[in-house]
Formats: structure tokens, sequence, C-alpha cells
């Protein structure tokens, strides 16, 4: 990418539904480490002074006990 692409890149007003749904698949995967989830994610991000807001919600049935490695 040569300069122009890249700050047009890094520049936007939201993101697309293909990148919205990959963000979400891989959240899930971490989320269902540490939460028995109940259902779909759902995501809002909302323009702001220093960027982006992002808000993740989720339901979760319990928090599972993760185990320290040491």
């Amino acid at each position: 990418m040569n300069g122009v692409n890249t700050l047009i890149a890094l520049d936007r007003e939201d993101m697309s539904e293909f990148e919205r749904g990959m963000f979400l698949k891989d959240l899930k995967r971490v989320c269902d480490e540490y939460f028995e989830c109940d259902g779909e994610l759902g995501l809002e991000v909302t323009r702001a002074d220093g960027g982006f807001l992002v808000c993740v919600i989720f339901s979760a049935r319990r928090i599972k006990n993760v185990k320290n490695p040491v």
C-alpha cells in the first residue's frame, strides 16, 4: 500500500459487515475461554474525539474458572 491508501484505510467511519463478522468470530473464541456465553455477541462502534468507542455486549450464564499454568 502506498501512503495515501494507508491513510484512507486507517481513517474510515465504519467497518464492513465482513470485517465486523470476522472480529466477532475471533472475539467469541476468546470470550468462550472466560465465560459460558449465551447467544451472539453484539458490537457497537461509535466515532469519538480520539478515534472510536467500541462496545461489545453479550450474555453469559457463568464466569469460568481459569487455572493458573504456574
